[in-house]
C-alpha cells in the first residue's frame, strides 16, 4: 500500500480533480489554501507579492495500479504546464495500514 500527497497551485484544482476521475480515483482528503515554498520554486504564500496558494490532496492506495495511472497523468499534465513553479507535485510514501 502507498500514500501519495499531490500538491498543486489552486489554479489547477479543476484539472487535478478531472485527472483523478480519469484514473478512477474517487477518494481523497483535500486541504485548500496551503502555503509554502518548494525547492527552487517561488513561494505560494496567499498574500503580498506571492498571492497564490496550493491545494494538497492526500490519497491512500490499496491498489497501486491506480497510483501508477495518476503518476502517468501528472507527468502528461506537467508537460503542458509552462512554468516550472506551477507543475503538479506528487510525493509517495509507504502506507502501513488503513483502518
Amino acid at each position: 500500500m502507498k500514500m501519495a500527497f499531490v500538491v498543486h497551485n489552486e489554479h489547477y484544482s479543476k484539472n487535478v480533480i478531472e485527472l483523478l476521475k480519469q484514473c478512477g480515483i474517487d477518494y481523497f482528503t483535500r486541504w485548500d489554501k496551503a502555503v509554502g515554498k518548494g525547492h527552487g520554486t517561488d513561494p505560494h504564500l496567499g498574500s503580498g507579492g506571492f498571492p497564490s496558494t496550493n491545494s494538497v490532496l492526500m490519497i491512500g492506495f490499496e491498489d497501486e495500479s491506480a497510483l501508477a495511472k495518476l503518476i502517468a497523468g501528472i507527468e502528461a499534465a506537467n508537460a503542458q504546464i509552462k512554468r516550472p513553479d506551477d507543475k503538479i507535485r506528487l510525493f509517495q510514501l509507504p502506507l502501513e495500514r488503513m483502518v
